[in-house]
């Protein structure tokens, strides 16, 4: 009678989620041959590549301490930057930091409008709490007259973010298939969410934190705009919380740090999102709209205890709790995960997973249709950043599986570089950006296409 009394108890009507094994994570097949193209070098730290709508055939290239770089479609570099933002931007440390020039999206009309939209981390702004760190904008701007420079005078705030720590920025702005913009927030940094800036949430099992909110701030979530529709932006009607508690501009939540998303340029649009976790495991979520993705009741597919992170839980809730806005809804598990190097369950992959995109390219062919994504390094003490693929599963069938790539061109077939992104072109072909530096400094970085084996170098 207690047995059954004590499983109906864990049930809840399935609200209590056993979780998986501790030491589960997606299966790793065999390595997958790829190789490596030099595109462009000199950096100081480059996070991000996108190119623009206006079959150009340039790469604009930005790099984290304020620059935005072009390679011309005769593969040369241009010197003259594109957009020179580092006076706008927060004192950087150059030991390491994850604050800086972080995002590039281009207005889809971008071939006749010339706007495009940046995030970076800017001085808190006046007004903020005190003792925050620093203020995320999200800002438009315009070309000049000469297309391969903007304008710096055109800067049009969009939206200031109030950030209390200075990691956990995220970072990615991209426009998707519907025409609107996304954005994705971090949390707001620290550890275990019990730091200022960290609010209250409904999961009593943790002392908080803004992954779960969405009623006191934008922090932890994926927020969706107009940036045609009003000034600086419409909210659009269909988001998730519009019409009641809930602030409009989220489109999902329950983030740590989504540092990069991306929509597939094929199959159904999928918008595909990377979390970094705090301490056993990293994650990669399928994201649809008004979707929880877990953070901090969960890390990865796994219960999380934010006063003992490094143990896994036997239980936690699979759904909302009361007083939240989306009371019973799921949290929704991710598709890809890896133990993180730290994890002493199971044998890490990295210790900060790296967002990617879809492959829909024609250099490599087996790569069409797979998931492209990484792993920032297995140790801070070396540069040992690691690509990885996964073949997108049916829903319930379980977890993506991975293959790493092996570069034919390197003596033992790693990167053998920090992997700071990725980047796609309106091929579809997709870009690692790397350096062999922990910190935005020096001129170590670089920027990769992934090419058929026995290519490159």
């Amino acid at each position: 009678m207690q047995k059954t009394l004590s499983l109906v108890a864990l049930g809840v009507l399935g609200a209590i989620a056993l979780g998986p094994p501790a030491g589960a994570q997606s299966e790793v097949e065999d390595p997958m041959d790829a190789g490596l193209e030099l595109v462009a070098e000199g950096f100081a730290s480059p996070v991000y590549l996108a190119a623009p709508p206006d079959a150009s055939g340039r790469l604009f290239i930005v790099d984290q301490t304020g620059l935005i770089r072009i390679v011309a479609p005769d593969g040369t570099l241009l010197e003259e930057p594109f957009l020179d933002l580092r006076d706008r931007l927060v004192t950087l440390n150059p030991g390491f930091d994850e604050r800086g020039l972080l995002g590039l999206a281009f207005h889809p009309g971008y071939a006749q409008n010339g706007r495009f939209f940046v995030y970076y981390s800017a001085p808190l702004r006046e007004g903020a709490p005190e003792g925050f760190d620093h203020t995320s904008h999200v800002s438009e701007f315009a070309v000049s007259g000469d297309p391969d420079l903007a304008d710096p005078d055109s800067e049009r705030i969009v939206l200031q973010v109030d950030e209390p720590q200075a990691n956990h920025n995220a970072g990615t702005v991209l426009f998707g298939p519907d025409g609107l913009l996304y954005i994705a927030l971090g949390d707001g940094g620290g550890r275990d969410d019990d730091l200022a800036g960290h609010v209250e949430d409904w999961y009593d099992g943790n002392a908080g934190g803004n992954g779960q909110d969405v009623e006191e701030n934008l922090l932890g979530s994926i927020l969706r705009l107009d940036v045609d529709g009003g000034d600086p932006y419409a909210v659009p009607a269909d988001n998730p919380f519009v019409g009641g508690p809930g602030l409009d501009e989220i489109w999902a939540y329950g983030f740590r740090n989504p540092y990069r998303c991306s929509f597939d340029l094929g199959g159904d649009r999928a918008l595909l999102c990377q979390d970094a976790g705090q301490e056993l495991w990293e994650e990669v979520s399928v994201v649809t709209s008004g979707g929880n993705y877990g953070w901090n009741v969960k890390e990865g597919t796994h219960c999380f205890d934010a006063e003992a992170p490094t143990t896994v839980p036997a239980s936690c809730p699979e759904v909302v709790g009361a007083g939240h806005p989306a009371e019973g809804d799921p949290l929704i598990d991710p598709v890809i995960e890896l133990a993180n190097t730290k994890n002493p369950l199971v044998e890490g992959l990295g210790l900060t997973v790296v967002g990617g995109h879809v492959y829909r390219g024609a250099t490599v062919p087996q790569l069409r249709g797979r998931y492209v994504f990484g792993t920032w390094s297995t140790s801070f003490a070396a540069p040992e950043g690691h690509v990885f693929t996964a073949r997108p599963r049916a829903p319930g069938k379980g977890l993506w599986k991975v293959k790493e790539l092996r570069f034919q061109s390197r003596p033992d077939g790693s990167l053998g570089h920090f992997v700071l992104g990725f980047g796609q072109d309106s091929q579809g072909e997709v870009y690692v950006l790397t350096t062999d530096t922990i910190g935005p400094t020096g001129e170590t970085g670089r920027v990769y296409k992934i090419v058929q084996p026995g290519r490159g170098r």
